[in-house]
């Protein structure tokens, strides 16, 4: 007898284009085997490396997947937020 499995996908958005592997794991399996997974590793190679979420809330590699869930894996920030507001507010202020 096969032990249950749910599906998940794990996917990466850029501003030209996207990616996603659904796969299936263990009941109750942790993201962090679902990310080691070789559907995952093969399109994702640093995907363990990487900041990541569920549904758009950061988690980490324990957290226990459902039945549908969405791993997003995100990308690294070119900039700090805080930097470039602080810049824009700096340019502005400068304008007649």
């Amino acid at each position: 007898m096969e032990p249950a499995s749910i599906t998940v996908e794990v996917v990466e958005a850029w501003s030209d284009h996207a990616r996603c592997v659904r796969l299936r794991v263990p009941v109750d399996g942790p993201v962090r085997q679902a990310l080691a997974s070789e559907q995952v590793q093969a399109c994702f190679p640093d995907a363990l490396s990487r900041t990541f979420g569920v549904f758009g809330n950061v988690c980490g590699p324990l957290r226990r997947l459902r039945d549908g869930d969405r791993i997003e894996l995100y990308r690294p920030l070119l900039v700090d937020p805080k930097a470039a507001r602080r810049e824009r507010a700096v340019t502005s202020r400068r304008r007649p």
